[in-house]
């Protein structure tokens, strides 16, 4: 039985196979959109598609050294993967161990390696030596003169310092707390959750499938949890975090502190003591520990009594966990069965990520005794860290030193970009630590003497300032509003330029912060800017245009960032009233720093405005607004001027008019010849004679040349493009600015910028938004949460405050029932995000000491049904409630009315969100509280507080919530554990592997597999070296390469690929991320195929769980899961709760697919093939002819569908009437022949697993090697056509054309 077929989701493709009997033949697959997605985009005008159009002569050469570019590339890589050798490590008093090293390693990687490694771990204070030389840190492998194949490096110890003592304690402790969540849930340290090994047996790196099948025989339950099957309603948390049954945390010490004798006086530190440490062993044996420059060792000092000698008996050891082993049994045990769980975890959990990713949910944690912690605080403060050693870094330095570094080949990329990356995670990960500083108060402002919200900070060498209007510079634009929107905007602005990475024009490293309340921005330091005899701006204005300068340098450099960015050439008057030129926004600011780079700043102009949202009405503008705009009810007001359309938006509008400029050119071009022909013919009778007989059309030559670049112009004039003579589109960001003035001689060219600007503005509403609906309609795209949902409006360049324009489409589309979820989930956003801007407001009349009990008062307004909340603040704050209203003068901006947190109400609340629903979205919401649009539609209020907590930075405590309670309030404040900074930050990534990714992909839809698969691989490989294994371009490479593996039946490296990329999903988007999700679901798929069927459905259990968490159990992807469920259950026999998943899945596949929908037909198939091989013959008729009557009208007599439909119902009409027979000869007293008992078909696991394929979108289909070659040069020659055409049409424009041969002039 053949099954469905969805072509929308995918591409044909082909891949090789072998028969049994050798011979070779082909199997075409179709793709799904995995190989459709493009690795995230990472700045405007940086596309994948070209123009030809704009230069074709400049386009020849430069695909020349694209070509020459891959193939040194390509070369490189090669090279970087071969090498890889093994070398042998001799520690100290051990036995020497072979470690894999790659060529490019610097020996200072070598020594992290060895400082995770089992046997090397305790050690920090080490060098590494070949034949008695030291190894130099930063040199690579490779270029150490005597390296090879096992050769024997040596580990020596090395002499300590005060810093590498603190190193030493920090490493010590986490080794001791390698287990403990205790840093994931607190969200430092680039620690972060992964449970994957829970579920998979702790294999490593995907073992071999025979091991994973003997573990899946200690597990055999297929029951799942009560609270994933279809119908429960009340779902737990817990699970969300599990915990494995045998798990006991492993205690080596009590305590491991510091001691108070520190520092060591002078006449000690003459006998090399650094520092004093007390231990409390598990034995309740206190320890004082001296650490010297050679090592540890006991002393005989008390807590009252200073005795730094030498204890007796007298023991000696370089690392502290030796001294500890030796004096304590019970730490010497533990350590070892700790050391032996951390090998045992995978690489990917165990390291840490680039990125620090937070989790909204935790429990009450132990609070322990930890020195590291302590002192890590205190330095934190100071801006210092433990590398630095009291030493602040010059970030700026650093960055732009990175940005300076050689770029021509293959290596020199590589160590640029892993350069940039790395500073980068860095300046993230101190911007986010200074300003928590900031707002709790640690830092001292620059400029005390002015209100709070004027506060400007220096901390760790980085400036650091807050998102509220200073000095009313945003008042024209919306004041705080606007101050608040401008830090977003000047980061994508930052972004863009960085991208575009134009030599010598330099960005400042940014970062936004929003925490508490208050977004606070971070940025490093232009050298000098701070001190007063500085040069000032030389480009640009800082004042809205009062004041405009230009400068020549900035002008060269600008000029070449235009085209990339499509930004146009535009001139301003000045404060004299004189024309001064731009390559930018206005507000883009040139500054030379004191090292003579120079710098651009305030980069909020960078993409065109958008002209849908303006901050006040315009009377002039009356006659320009497109019919698009003014039917659905725009200009509408806002509440700031910077709205900005989004670089996906102007190149999707640059697309849609290179598309028009081509078929202008091509209707204009086809008639010329015919016409010069004619016009000839009547002129001169005699040039038809010429023309038949000769060939000759040089007459005509002149005629055509003028006619071309007519139909050009005219093309040029229609599309908006820049240029007469070639497709030039650019946006001029300047023309609806505030303060900005125009000379009088280009009010025409301003006309045509406007026009330009509200054509790109009708387009996002006539065609972007309807492109997402279909998207979603087609399923090619399928949003869980609000995360997913604003990252599909992205990609369409569709902005999150278009969500109002986006619910109005929906209600608007005939197939709105199919959309239900789309609309659900757009209503949670609109409904979060505008609680989110009234909890911005609230906290700032907060005082520190009542954060817990305002953020669970708040909550308790926004999600609980109760609406008494006396409770919810604490007897002890009522002190502090009153000193702050006598200190309320000093409180921040943006204060509730009346200054009192605790007044606000659930009425009150949904009253501001009903408001700012309508104002800042434009939805009306009608319910008159939010128990009302939860019931109306279908919301979950625990999927609310998971994106109310994630989008504010709320961590709140793991335990059940009774969220329907109306008797008491649901949050308590002991339910507050933590708040967070939420960060917006750069994300560098790999140029040259970016572009072997999207060569993979066209190989791929070509139907080149394994030349796809190698591409990725050596993506994969570039990804790693620039951003580590933990990055979301890694885990798109191993998501790639497991679905391409399983696909050439490589079940083991899909097993493992996929592994790796569900870990690196967890660690780096969440454990309950939607793409975690997915993960899950494809590596359950994998599993099956292994024969880890077991496995298989533990993940699905895993996935649906999180599904529900996350969507809830309304939504397409809860029909996928459940699918795969019962055909997984079916499988093992399972049979009833088999019918119960494939039930659930047909209900949700006719809400989403329709009822007549191929997959419909396909889920009556599999309820009919479960209820025949439980023998109910007449419910598996009644579904079979179910999906015999779509099959029929949906693809006609001849399908294979249909066919294969109508033999298997005459099957099971022959063993129901067989069945019946049985059944009516048992019950009759008359003696007959003996009938054969009914036979009940068993499932057969290939046909359950091509099931499971077509369910996830991947069939295969067996051709021979002639029908293939067949298909193949029928494409080609299809294609071939196609190109010339195309090339044809493209390059007449330069009298060139394109041959069989090749290029003719």
């Amino acid at each position: 039985m053949t099954a469905l077929q969805d072509v929308s989701e995918m591409v044909e493709a082909v891949m090789p196979m072998e028969d049994d009997e050798g011979t070779k033949q082909m199997t075409p697959f179709l793709v799904d959109r995995l190989f459709m997605a493009a690795p995230h985009i990472k700045a405007p005008g940086v596309s994948s598609w070209r123009l030809p159009v704009e230069n074709p002569d400049d386009d020849l050469p430069q695909l020349s050294n694209d070509k020459d570019r891959k193939q040194s590339s390509l070369q490189d890589i090669v090279e970087l993967n071969q090498t890889s050798f093994t070398v042998r490590i001799q520690p100290p008093g051990a036995e020497s161990f072979e470690l894999q090293v790659s060529g490019q390693m610097l020996v200072a990687e070598l020594h992290q390696v060895l400082m995770d490694h089992e046997i090397t771990c305790h050690r920090t204070c080490f060098s590494l030596q070949l034949g008695g030389t030291t190894l130099d840190s930063l040199a690579e492998l490779r270029s150490i003169q005597g390296i090879q194949d096992r050769a024997l490096i040596k580990v020596v110890e090395d002499s300590y310092s005060v810093r590498d003592v603190r190193l030493h304690l920090r490493h010590v402790r986490d080794l001791l707390r390698s287990l403990d969540p205790a840093d994931a849930y607190n969200g430092v340290n680039g620690c972060s959750l992964s449970y994957l090994s829970l579920y998979t047996g702790g294999d490593n790196d995907g073992e071999i499938v025979a091991k994973r099948r003997a573990f899946e025989k200690v597990s055999v339950d297929c029951s799942p949890p009560e609270y994933i099957l279809p119908g429960y309603k009340e779902l737990p948390l817990h699970p969300l975090q599990p915990i494995k049954d045998d798990w006991k945390p492993l205690q080596c010490l009590r305590v491991l502190t510091t001691s108070s004798w520190n520092p060591p006086p002078g006449n000690r530190k003459m006998h090399g003591d650094l520092m004093y440490i007390n231990v409390l062993t598990m034995e309740d044996k206190e320890l004082n520990i001296t650490s010297s420059t050679r090592g540890f060792y006991l002393n005989q000092s008390t807590a009252f009594n200073f005795n730094p000698k030498p204890a007796i008996p007298k023991i000696f050891c370089h690392s502290l966990v030796e001294l500890l082993s030796q004096v304590s049994p019970a730490f010497k045990k533990n350590f070892n069965v700790l050391q032996r769980r951390r090998v045992q975890q995978h690489p990917y959990e165990r390291i840490a990520a680039p990125f620090q990713v937070l989790t909204w949910i935790a429990p009450h944690g132990d609070h322990t005794l930890d020195c590291v912690r302590a002192e890590e605080t205190h330095t934190s403060r100071m801006g210092q860290d433990e590398h630095t050693a009291g030493q602040s870094r010059d970030w700026n330095e650093e960055l732009q030193g990175c940005r300076e570094l050689p770029r021509n080949s293959l290596q020199e990329r590589l160590h640029r970009e892993r350069s940039i990356f790395k500073m980068n995670s860095c300046f993230v990960a101190a911007a986010a630590q200074g300003a928590v500083a900031v707002i709790d108060g640690n830092v001292m402002p620059l400029n005390p003497g002015e209100l709070p919200h004027l506060h400007m900070f220096m901390w760790n060498n980085l400036f650091f300032s807050q998102g509220f209007d200073v000095s009313e510079h945003y008042r024209p634009q919306g004041g705080n509003t606007a101050a608040h929107a401008a830090a977003v905007c000047d980061l994508r602005g930052a972004e863009a330029y960085t991208s575009v990475d134009t030599e010598g024009l330099h960005t400042l490293g940014t970062a936004v912060v929003d925490y508490r309340g208050i977004r606070v921005i971070a940025q490093t330091i232009v050298p000098g800017i701070l001190e007063k005899n500085h040069e000032q701006i030389v480009y640009g204005s800082n004042d809205n245009g009062k004041t405009v300068f230009t400068h020549p340098r900035f002008l060269e450099l600008l000029d070449k960032t235009s085209k990339p960015l499509r930004i146009q050439h535009h001139q301003v008057l000045d404060h004299n009233d004189r024309p001064v030129e731009l390559c930018s926004g206005i507000s883009t600011v040139g500054i030379f720093g004191n090292d003579g780079r120079p710098y651009i700043l305030d980069l909020l102009r960078t993409f065109p405005p958008d002209l849908n949202f303006q901050f006040s009405e315009r009377e002039e503008i009356s006659g320009e607004v497109p019919k698009e705009c003014q039917s659905l009810g725009y200009p509408r007001l806002h509440c700031h001027g910077l709205a900005r359309l989004r670089p996906e938006l102007t190149e999707a509008f640059l697309q849609h008019r290179y598309k028009l400029f081509v078929k202008i050119v091509s209707q204009e071009l086809s008639q010329p010849k015919k016409q010069a022909k004619v016009t000839r013919r009547s002129e001169d009778p005699t040039c038809e004679l010429k023309d038949e007989d000769e060939g000759d059309e040089a007459a005509c030559t002149d005629d055509i040349e003028s006619q071309r670049r007519n139909a050009i112009l005219k093309a040029c004039k229609a599309v908006g493009s820049l240029s007469d003579s070639c497709f030039d589109i650019r946006f001029n960001p300047d023309v609806y600015s505030p303060g900005v003035r125009f000379p009088s001689e280009c009010i025409e060219e301003l006309q045509s910028h406007r026009q330009l600007l509200w054509d790109a503005a009708a387009f996002l509403l006539s065609n972007q938004i309807p492109a997402v609906l279909k998207d979603c309609l087609d399923q090619t795209v399928m949003p869980m949460d609000g995360a997913t949902l604003t990252s599909v409006l992205h990609q369409r360049g569709v902005n999150v405050r278009y969500l109002g324009a986006v619910l109005k489409e929906l209600d608007r589309m005939e197939e709105k029932g199919r959309l239900s979820h789309i609309k659900r989930i757009s209503i949670c956003e609109v409904i979060i995000r505008s609680a989110k801007h009234i909890f911005r407001s609230f906290l700032q009349d907060v005082e520190p000491a009542a954060f817990s009990a305002a953020v669970s008062h708040f909550l308790n307004c926004l999600l609980s049904s109760s609406y008494s909340f006396s409770d919810s603040c604490s007897d002890e704050l009522l002190p502090h409630r009153r000193s702050r209203r006598r200190r309320s003068h000093g409180s921040r901006v943006g204060l509730m009315v009346g200054g009192v947190w605790a007044k606000l109400t659930s009425a009150e609340l949904w009253r501001r969100i009903r408001a700012e629903a309508q104002d800042y979205y434009h939805y009306t919401i009608i319910s008159e509280c939010i128990d009302e649009v939860i019931e109306k539609h279908n919301l979950q209020k625990i999927s609310l507080l998971r994106e109310i907590a994630i989008k504010t930075g709320i961590q709140v405590q793991l335990r059940d919530y009774a969220l329907e309670s109306r008797h008491k309030p649901v949050f308590g404040e002991e339910d507050v554990v933590n708040m967070f900074p939420v960060v917006k930050h750069l994300k560098p990534t790999s140029s040259d592997a970016t572009l072997l990714v999207q060569e993979a992909q066209l190989a791929v839809q070509q139907g080149l597999l394994r030349d796809g698969l190698d591409l990725i691989s050596q993506a994969l490989t570039l990804f790693s070296s620039v951003c580590g294994v933990l990055h979301e371009d890694v885990c798109m490479c191993l998501r790639l390469l497991g679905r391409l593996s399983y696909v050439l039946g490589e079940n083991a490296d899909a097993l493992s690929y996929q592994e790796k990329a569900v870990m690196n999903s967890e660690r780096i988007k969440g454990i309950d991320h939607p793409q975690t999700i997915q993960d899950y679901t494809h590596l359950a798929l994998y599993c099956f195929g292994g024969g880890c069927h077991s496995t298989s459905l533990q993940l699905l259990y895993r996935a649906r769980y999180l599904t529900l968490l996350v969507s809830g159990d309304n939504h397409p992807q809860v029909a996928l899961l459940d699918s795969m469920l019962g055909l997984i259950l079916y499988a093992l026999m399972e049979f009833e709760l088999s019918l119960k998943f494939l039930q659930n899945a047909l209900i949700l596949t006719s809400k989403y697919h329709d009822a007549k929908s191929l997959k419909c037909a396909h889920s009556h198939h599999l309820l009919a093939t479960v209820y025949e091989s439980k023998g109910e013959f007449r419910l598996a008729l009644q579904h079979e002819k179910e999906a015999y009557s779509i099959y029929k009208s949906q693809a006609g007599e001849d399908n294979n569908n249909m066919k294969g439909s109508s033999e298997y119902l005459k099957s099971l009409t022959q063993q129901a009437v067989g069945l019946q027979k049985a059944i009516n000869h048992i019950y009759s007293d008359t003696p007959s022949a003996c009938i054969p008992a009914p036979k009940f078909s068993t499932p057969s696991l290939p046909s359950v697993l091509q099931q499971l394929n077509l369910t996830c979108g991947i069939i295969l289909i067996r051709l021979s090697a002639k029908e293939l070659a067949d298909l193949r040069t029928e494409l080609k020659g299809k294609e071939k056509v196609q190109i010339e055409e195309l090339e044809n049409l493209l390059l007449n424009q330069k009298g060139l054309k394109t041959t069989g041969k090749g290029w003719q002039y």
